[in-house]
């Protein structure tokens, strides 16, 4: 109820004037990235708005869709890559670590192209010291190589070659470096207000970087069971408020489906390089900015934004089969020691509620009301709209969300230590060399 009456939401601001860029890494999205990118051209009160956008190694044709949608738009260029991610990389971190750098946000070229490495400052998070790695500068050679070589696609004297196929000419047009870069998946949608909206946000509130949290949308039963659990986990268990007000990176809730930052800020902790291996990057870059110093900020956008983040119950069990280890520190002890603890809370209730009698069988009610309740106001803080019977009828099977929620925590487990764990065609997590 707390968070419900304070979280910030985000709301149409006027337009911002300064230069932002926006990245959006995509492998395999083909069906989704069009309706990103027409939503992109619509944006209003960004007029030095620049539109990145990376195919990722694809293999259904996602960059001919994107130059497709993106037309004669001079705002927006579509790059492409098949470079595997380094070794000890993740193919999103890697993503946006090459768009960041196309980007002019972070540029490490000069001794990349010399054969000087680039130190990865957080190759473990939470070790919290500096110890020299190779991969960044890997990394960022193979940018230097796709800059030198544009890639094969529409010859150079038609209209999409020149303006989105090539990288050597990806900057051209743009004299200013942006001071804002935001990272968007491509199963993202936006009102047109959204990012004038999210950088007004930031620039409010002084933060190195927001999180709007967009409306996690579903589509069938299985997503309507797990999805609003991403929102329900941390308002019910975290004042934001106060947690964005502290500098602890326990208290980071972060959402990478879109993220906003000041570029001397994430250049600042070396970007996405400060991320490189993490399963759960957004988390992990806001905590790397806090142990900097520097505060991030949490906004509920669900009037402005809003993605479907899975389609059925396959795609949604490999989603969260590739990070779900890696909560609670990575710890399959403290991962049982939580999954205790819900199945204390939310079954025993409304066990005691049917099976119970007189005063028990009252307090069991009292207590799966509670939990209906919370989540409940959890999926209308997510919305910003009114409850939708959907959303009530997933709310009563809060028990059974808790339910599926273990059984993906110990499949996510079991696939970590069979080393099974991957992501479109590639293994979630590389191995440093």
């Amino acid at each position: 109820m707390i968070n419900r009456l304070t979280v910030p939401r985000l709301h149409p601001s006027p337009a911002v004037l300064e230069p932002v860029t926006v990245c959006v890494p995509a492998r395999d999205e083909a069906d989704k990235l069009p309706d990103l990118i027409a939503d992109l051209r619509a944006q209003v009160g960004v007029p030095r708005l620049r539109v990145l956008i990376l195919d990722d190694g694809s293999s259904d044709g996602t960059a001919e869709r994107a130059r497709a949608a993106a037309g004669d738009d001079p705002r927006i260029t579509v790059l492409r890559s098949e470079e595997p991610p380094p070794p000890g990389w993740t193919g999103k971190a890697a993503a946006c670590a090459r768009l960041a750098v196309h980007a002019g946000v972070t540029d490490a070229l000069p001794g990349a192209l010399t054969g000087a490495h680039t130190p990865d400052p957080t190759a473990r998070i939470d070790a919290g010291r500096e110890r020299p790695d190779s991969t960044t500068g890997e990394l960022i050679a193979s940018v230097a190589r796709e800059r030198l070589h544009p890639p094969v696609g529409d010859p150079a004297d038609t209209p999409s070659g020149e303006r989105r196929n090539s990288l050597a000419d990806s900057r051209r047009g743009f004299p200013s470096a942006p001071s804002v870069v935001v990272f968007l998946d491509a199963d993202v949608r936006l009102a047109p207000q959204a990012i004038a909206a999210a950088v007004a946000e930031l620039r409010r509130s002084g933060a190195a970087m927001v999180a709007p949290w967009p409306w996690q949308r579903s589509g069938s039963p299985a997503e309507a069971l797990v999805q609003p659990l991403l929102c329900w986990s941390w308002a019910s268990n975290l004042p934001v408020p106060l947690a964005d007000r502290s500098l602890r990176p326990s208290a980071v809730v972060s959402n990478g489906q879109f993220l906003v930052f000041d570029v001397p800020a994430y250049r600042g902790i070396g970007g996405h390089a400060s991320v490189a291996g993490s399963p759960t990057e957004d988390l992990d870059i806001a905590r790397a900015l806090r142990r900097a110093g520097s505060f991030t900020r949490m906004v509920a956008a669900g009037r402005l934004a809003s993605t479907r983040m899975y389609r059925g119950a396959t795609e949604l069990d490999t989603g969260y089969t590739r990070w779900l280890w890696s909560a609670y520190g990575g710890s399959p002890t403290a991962a049982a020691a939580i999954g205790v603890a819900a199945g204390t809370a939310y079954w025993i209730p409304p066990a005691a509620a049917v099976l119970g009698r007189g005063r028990l069988r009252g307090i069991g009610t009292l207590g799966y009301a509670a939990a209906v309740a919370g989540r409940l106001l959890a999926r209308r803080l997510e919305t910003g709209t009114a409850l939708r019977a959907a959303d009530v009828g997933s709310a009563l099977a809060h028990p059974v969300s808790v339910a599926a929620y273990q059984l993906l925590v110990l499949r996510s487990h079991r696939a970590r230590r069979r080393g099974s764990v991957r992501w479109k065609g590639r293994p979630a997590v590389t191995t440093r060399s």
